[in-house]
C-alpha cells in the first residue's frame, strides 16, 4: 500500500486544471492559459497539470500538458477523471462556461465532477440571472460539488447567493487578473504601430453579432468631423463558429457599413487572432478603448480587465463587469445601441485632453487592483483554502473515545437512528440495526461500571428480542418513536446483522446470562435464515456464526450456515471476478469488506485454503480501490452503488472505514503480515482527518462521528450507524495492534501509545 505520491504539503501544492486551453482561441483557453502562467509565476510552489477541452475539428498542438479531453466524448471524461485522481493532486480547479463541454448544455462535466476524488475548485465565467431549467441543474450539480467557487464580479457572487444560496464561506470574489506596465506610453508603442500621433480608438476580441462594434462605426461619422485624424483600429478574428457557418459575411457587412458612411479610411481591421503580449502592444497604442455591447448580461470581460490595467480611457455600455470596473469615474457610460451616445462620449474626451489623462490615471489606478500579481496571491489563497488539512499526528490515533455521544443518543427504548447535527431527531425512531451494534459496542467499550454495563447490554439486547417475530422466524427492523413496529419483517440485512450481534454477544457478552440469552436467540434465529441468499446479509450472519463457533466449536447450525455462505461468496467471485476486478459483484456497494471477511472467516473455521486465499485476494483488491493515490483511504462512494465496474469517490461513509478494520483484522489472523496493520490504521485515521477533504469527523473527546465526508466536506449530522462505526472501529484496531504486537517485537504498542489492555477481536 505505498502511495504513488507523497502527499502535498502547504508548500507543495499539486492543481489539476480544466478548461479550454491555449493556443485554442476563445477567452475561456486565454484565462486558463493566465492562469496557470501567472500562478506558476509568483507562486512556483504550486505545480499545475493541465487538461485541455479539445475539439476534433481542430489540431492544436498544446505543447507539454498532463492530457486533452475531447469535449464531446463521454469516455475521455471518465479516462481523464481516473489519471487525475491517480495523479495525486491536491485539488481540481474547474473553469465553467456551458458552451465548451459536451452534451446538452455541456451536461458531461456533471458526471466528470462525481469521479473527481481531490476538491474542486470551479471557476465559473457565466452566472446567468434568468437560467433554463437545463442551466439551472447543471450549475446546482456542480455547486453541490465544490469545495469553493470562484467568481470575477460581486453581481456574479450575488446572483449565487440569491438563486442558489452559496454563502460566503464558499465564494470568492477574484477580479479577472491583467498585466503590470508602465503607464502613458501612447506614443511609443503608436509610433511602432505607424500611427503618428493619431487619436486612436480601439476594440478587440472575437468578431460577432454580439459586439455591437455596428454601432460604434455609426458614431464615426461625428467622431471624424470634430477629430479628422481618429483611427478606430478592430482587433481579432471572425468567431470560428460564425466563420464556419457564415464565413465573413459579418466583418463584409460592416467594412460595407463603414464605406456607406464615408469612413473606411478611418478603420483599420487586424483580422487575426493576437495572443496575449500582442494584444497588449495594440491596447498601449490606444486613447480610448471602447465596448459597445449590447447585451448587458456579461459579467467577465478579460480584455476590459487589460485596458483598465493598462490606464486607458474606456467607454462601454454597462454590462455587468464594466459597471463594476468603471464605477467612480474609472470609465464612461454610453446607452446600448445609440451611436449618438458613443459619439458625444469619444468626443467629450477627446475635446478635453487634460480630462482625458484624468480618467486613463484613474484606470490604472483602478487596474492596480487587479494586476497578475495580486491575481495570483488570491488564486493561491483560494488553492490554500480548498486543499485538504495536513494529516494528523499519530499520537493522537489510538486515544480511546468518550461515551457521552454515544449515550446521548440513546433513551429507554435504545438508540436513535438519525440526527440532526448532534440533536437525536425522533422522527425516524428505532432499528435493529442500530440497537444490534450497540449491543456489540457494550460488549467491548471501556468506560463503564460493571452495573452501567450490564444496564446499557440488557437495554439494547431487550431491543433486539422484542424486534424477534417468532411467527416469521425473522426479525423486525424499523420502530417508530411510539414504540410501535413499522413491520412484520425487516430487511435481509437487518436480520442478518441481528444474528452477527447474537453471536458476539454469545461470547464477550458482559455477563453470563446475557451470553446464555444471546445463544438461546441466535439458535431460533438460525431458522429464520434459510432463505436468504443476499451477499451481504450472509455475510453478517457468517461473521456471527464464526463467533458462535469459537464459544461452540461443533455448533452444528453455525457450521452449516458457514458452509453454505461460504460456498455462495465464493461461487460469487468466480462468477463475476475478471483480471481487472476482483470482487464478487459488477458493482460496489456498501460494507464491501465485509464479503472477502466473511469467507476469510469460513476458510479458516472450515479448513478451506481456497476459500480463506479468495477472501484475502479479494480484500487486498477492494484495499487497493479504497486506497488513494495519497496513501489515504478512500471510502467507496454511495454514488458508486448502481454502477457497474465502477467505484466513484461520494459520498463516503463510516460504516466502509470501520468495515476495512474489521476486515485487515480478521486476515491478519490467517496471514500475519504487516499490510493489514497499515491498512486497518489508514482506514481508522479516515475518521480522524485523513481523508480526501481533510474532514475530522469523528471527536474523540464525545465519542460523536459525522455521518460521511461529501464533496464539500463533512455531513454535519451524527447519526447511530456513525458513531457506533467509529467506535467500533477504535477496538477493532487496538485489538489488532495487540495481535501484530509479537511480530513487531512490542515496538507499535509503544510508539502508537496504544492501551495495554487486550480487547476482544471485533468480526
Amino acid at each position: 500500500m505505498v502511495p504513488l505520491f507523497p502527499k502535498s504539503d502547504a508548500s507543495n501544492r499539486h492543481i489539476a486544471v480544466i478548461g479550454t486551453y491555449t493556443p485554442r482561441k476563445c477567452g475561456i483557453a486565454t484565462f486558463t492559459g493566465d492562469l496557470v502562467d501567472q500562478l506558476g509565476r509568483f507562486h512556483p510552489e504550486i505545480a499545475f497539470d493541465v487538461y485541455a477541452l479539445t475539439d476534433p475539428a481542430e489540431a492544436l498542438d498544446y505543447g507539454d500538458i498532463a492530457g486533452e479531453i475531447m469535449a464531446d466524448e463521454r469516455a475521455d471524461y471518465a479516462r481523464t477523471a481516473r489519471a487525475i485522481n491517480e495523479s495525486g493532486v491536491d485539488a481540481v480547479w474547474l473553469q465553467h462556461e456551458y458552451g465548451i463541454f459536451g452534451g446538452d448544455h455541456g451536461d458531461m462535466v456533471c458526471d466528470f465532477v462525481d469521479r473527481l476524488a481531490a476538491p474542486l475548485i470551479l471557476t465559473l465565467h457565466t452566472v446567468l440571472a434568468d437560467p433554463g431549467e437545463k442551466q439551472r441543474a447543471i450549475l446546482t450539480h456542480l455547486l453541490t460539488r465544490a469545495s469553493q467557487v470562484m467568481v470575477m464580479s460581486r453581481h456574479s457572487a450575488d446572483l449565487l447567493a440569491r438563486l442558489y444560496g452559496i454563502g460566503n464561506e464558499r465564494l470568492t470574489v477574484i477580479p479577472h487578473g491583467a498585466p503590470d506596465r508602465p503607464f502613458g506610453r501612447q506614443r511609443a508603442f503608436k509610433g511602432y504601430l505607424n500611427l503618428g500621433d493619431r487619436p486612436v480608438l480601439m476594440t478587440f476580441g472575437l468578431l460577432g453579432p454580439g459586439k455591437g462594434i455596428e454601432h460604434a462605426i455609426e458614431a464615426l461619422p461625428a467622431i471624424v468631423e470634430r477629430h479628422p485624424d481618429v483611427v478606430y483600429r478592430i482587433v481579432g478574428a471572425t468567431h470560428p463558429n460564425l466563420l464556419a457557418r457564415d464565413g465573413e459575411s459579418y466583418r463584409e457587412g460592416l467594412q460595407a457599413l463603414a464605406e456607406r458612411l464615408g469612413v473606411a479610411d478611418h478603420i483599420e481591421w487586424a483580422n487575426r487572432f493576437v495572443d496575449t503580449p500582442e494584444l497588449l502592444d495594440q491596447l498601449e497604442a490606444c486613447d480610448i478603448y471602447i465596448t459597445p455591447y449590447p447585451g448587458l448580461q456579461q459579467s467577465t470581460s478579460g480584455t476590459l480587465s487589460y485596458a483598465v490595467a493598462l490606464g486607458k480611457a474606456v467607454v462601454s455600455t454597462p454590462y455587468l463587469h464594466a459597471k463594476e470596473l468603471l464605477a467612480d469615474g474609472v470609465g464612461e457610460f454610453v446607452a446600448p445601441g445609440s451611436a449618438q451616445s458613443i459619439a458625444e462620449a469619444v468626443n467629450g474626451l477627446l475635446d478635453a485632453p487634460d480630462r482625458l489623462e484624468a480618467m486613463q490615471r484613474r484606470a490604472y489606478a483602478k487596474g492596480r487592483e487587479t494586476i497578475w500579481p495580486r491575481f495570483a496571491d488570491a488564486g493561491a489563497a483560494l488553492v490554500e483554502k480548498s486543499v485538504a488539512a495536513p494529516r494528523i499526528p499519530a499520537a493522537r490515533l489510538f486515544a480511546t473515545p468518550g461515551l457521552s455521544g454515544f449515550t446521548t443518543m440513546c433513551d429507554d427504548v435504545g438508540i436513535f437512528q438519525h440526527a440532526i447535527g448532534t440533536v437525536p431527531d425522533r422522527n425516524h425512531g428505532y432499528c435493529v440495526d442500530d440497537n444490534a451494534r450497540a449491543l456489540m459496542l457494550m460488549n467491548l467499550a471501556d468506560g463503564f461500571d460493571a452495573r452501567d454495563a450490564d444496564a446499557w447490554s440488557r437495554r439494547f439486547a431487550a431491543f433486539v428480542q422484542d424486534a424477534w417475530n417468532p411467527d416469521l422466524k425473522r426479525f423486525r427492523n424499523f420502530m417508530g418513536y411510539d414504540r410501535k413496529w413499522c413491520e412484520d419483517c425487516g430487511s435481509d440485512d437487518s436480520n442478518g446483522r441481528a444474528i452477527w450481534a447474537l453471536g458476539h454477544t454469545a461470547v464477550h457478552g458482559c455477563n453470563e446470562d446475557l451470553r446464555w440469552w444471546a445463544r438461546g436467540l441466535f439458535d431460533a434465529a438460525l431458522e429464520g435464515l434459510a432463505d436468504i441468499d443476499s451477499p451481504r446479509a450472509l455475510a453478517f450472519a457468517m461473521l456471527g456464526a464464526a463467533l458462535r463457533v469459537e464459544g461452540e466449536p461443533d455448533h452444528a447450525g453455525a457450521l452449516a450456515l458457514l458452509e453454505r455462505g461460504g460456498a455462495v461468496l465464493d461461487g460469487l467471485l468466480n462468477a463475476v471476478r475478471r483480471p481487472d476486478w476482483a470482487w464478487f459483484e459488477a458493482v460496489l456497494g456498501y460494507d464491501n469488506p465485509r464479503l472477502s471477511q466473511a469467507l476469510i472467516e469460513a476458510g479458516r473455521i472450515l479448513n478451506r485454503e481456497d476459500w480463506r486465499d479468495s477472501g484475502l485476494t479479494s480484500l487486498a483488491w477492494i484495499a487497493e480501490m479504497q486506497t488513494s493515490a495519497t496513501g489515504q483511504f478512500r471510502a467507496v462512494g454511495s454514488d458508486s452503488f448502481y454502477r457497474p465496474h465502477e467505484m466513484l469517490p461520494f459520498d463516503q461513509q463510516p460504516l466502509e472505514a470501520q468495515a476495512a478494520v474489521d476486515a485487515a483484522s480478521s486476515a491478519f489472523r490467517v496471514d500475519p503480515a504487516r499490510r493489514w496493520f497499515d491498512h486497518a490504521t489508514m482506514a481508522y485515521r479516515w475518521f480522524l482527518g485523513d481523508n480526501d477533504r481533510g474532514a475530522v469527523l469523528a471527536d474523540v473527546a464525545t465519542g460523536r462521528c459525522r455521518d460521511g465526508i461529501t464533496p464539500r466536506g463533512a455531513n454535519r449530522n451524527c447519526g447511530a450507524e456513525s458513531i457506533l462505526a467509529f467506535q467500533l472501529a477504535h477496538y477493532g484496531v487496538i485489538a489488532l495492534a495487540h495481535y501484530q504486537q509479537p511480530e513487531s517485537g512490542g515496538d507499535i504498542l509503544e510508539s502508537q501509545r496504544i492501551p495495554q489492555k487486550p480487547t476482544a477481536h471485533i468480526r
